[in-house]
């Protein structure tokens, strides 16, 4: 009888089970055939960019490695399996692959701030068919889902400007507590200065940031009498913090801390026309920093730089860690050394092992072209896929934010200006060279 168990938070040790049912029951299909072992590969990649995105930014492999590296069933998993009767007529050659093997594949990848296009490879897993397949849903998960936040992350700091202080703030509205770090972690590689989120700070070893929440101010007030004295209760024990002023009258809160000769350092305004606020703010506090929140986008970032307003950070959340997703898909193009598609209307995928190759025009990219891994290198061209892992083991070495920050501070700066633009962007010509579409073309049934 199969027991529930309340804990419903994942450990390291969990992440084998952390996948699709068919993932399992297709490896145990392998395994039946006698085809588990042979040689796969598996490619990752978004068949077309969301609405309005020029480009994306790669983020989420370090997770993917991690995740690979320690893939393991444990005997209490392998029960587990066992006591569904699912499985009950597959053979016993599956269940000693669980037992026995961890993952033991390559991996290619590009590396993580690296700008990339529309069926452009994310990465390329190399495996026994069975490792392959199982390992899909997680790798999807943490990919597509930081490449979404980096590239929101990037968009805004664009928007932003190099100057403005931009903190990440989406713990409450990621859509998990191990979504919100991950959040924070490709924020903060794709531009942004802060988290809130402490246990992502802490990992991640950086200093946490925040401010203050309406709750104090109303809870001081009530017993007090007086917002002022939310304050001054709070600069108490945190000198120099930023107060939250708009819980009642913004501009009467502001020429208050005005009168009393306040020794502020900065404020935050979470409601209201930000942009006339944060002037009038200005006009009274000229020397305090003036943060903004409330649903701020790289659309709203952009309308309030256009009209002049006085702010010199945004906290953001809601809409930096949730809006449409990044669709990657993963899919096999090659079995046995046999190149593989899929022909579906509007489905179709490139067969093969495929290689990224950029050129680039004075520093700006001029175009992409998607290549057979066997085809030759032509000039002015590099190649952005690199092998990062060997027969499970991870071969290159962690990279800190901070060198995946810079990678994608390049990564913008080599894009056409009009692959910026966050209304109608003009993307990059990805050209299929002319053997991938050959061996496209003789695959077609």
């Amino acid at each position: 009888m199969l027991t529930f168990n309340p804990n419903l938070t994942p450990s390291p040790q969990d992440n084998s089970l952390l996948t699709d049912l068919y993932q399992l029951t297709m490896a145990a299909c392998y395994a039946g055939e006698g085809i588990a072992e042979k040689r796969a590969s598996f490619e990752l990649f978004v068949r077309s960019l969301p609405s309005n995105f020029g480009y994306l930014i790669a983020m989420g492999l370090a997770q993917g490695l991690q995740y690979l590296e320690n893939l393991s069933f444990t005997s209490e998993q392998i029960d587990y399996l066992r006591n569904t009767g699912i499985f009950d007529h597959v053979t016993p050659y599956f269940w000693s692959l669980l037992e026995n093997k961890g993952f033991s594949g390559d991996v290619w990848a590009v590396p993580e701030g690296t700008a990339i296009f529309a069926n452009e490879p994310l990465l390329r897993v190399e495996a026994p068919l069975w490792q392959a397949q199982i390992v899909e849903t997680y790798l999807l998960n943490t990919i597509n889902y930081q490449t979404l936040i980096a590239t929101r992350a990037a968009r805004m700091r664009d928007m932003a400007g190099e100057k403005t202080i931009l903190l990440e703030f989406g713990t409450r509205r990621a859509f998990s507590p191990q979504g919100a770090i991950w959040g924070a972690r490709a924020a903060l590689a794709a531009g942004f200065d802060a988290t809130s989120n402490v246990l992502a700070a802490k990992q991640l070893n950086q200093q946490p940031s925040g401010t203050m929440a309406h709750a104090l101010v109303m809870a001081i007030k009530a017993l007090s009498g007086s917002e002022d004295e939310a304050f001054m209760a709070f600069n108490r024990y945190f000198p120099g913090a930023t107060l939250l002023i708009d819980t009642y009258d913004t501009v009467a809160a502001a020429q208050r801390l005005v009168d009393r000769k306040a020794d502020v350092k900065g404020v935050r305004l979470d409601s209201g026309n930000l942009g006339k606020l944060s002037q009038k703010v200005r006009s009274l506090l000229p020397t305090v920093n003036i943060f903004a929140s409330g649903d701020i986008d790289e659309w709203e970032l952009k309308r309030l730089r256009e009209e002049e307003a006085s702010i010199d950070g945004y906290g953001v959340g809601t809409r930096l860690v949730t809006g449409e997703p990044v669709n990657g898909v993963y899919k096999l193009v090659e079995i046995d050394n046999i190149p593989t598609m899929k022909q579906s209307s509007h489905k179709m995928t490139y067969p093969g092992r495929k290689q990224i190759f950029r050129c680039y025009d004075n520093g700006i990219i001029k175009s992409d072209r998607l290549a057979l891994t066997d085809e030759g290198i032509e000039s002015g061209e590099t190649p952005l896929s690199e092998l990062v892992m060997k027969e499970g083991k991870t071969i290159k070495e962690n990279e800190s934010l901070y060198t995946i920050r810079q990678r994608v501070q390049t990564s913008l700066k080599s894009l056409p200006q009009s692959t910026h633009n966050i209304t109608e962007p003009t993307s990059i010509k990805v050209n299929i060279s002319q053997p991938l579409e050959t061996l496209r073309q003789s695959l077609i049934i």
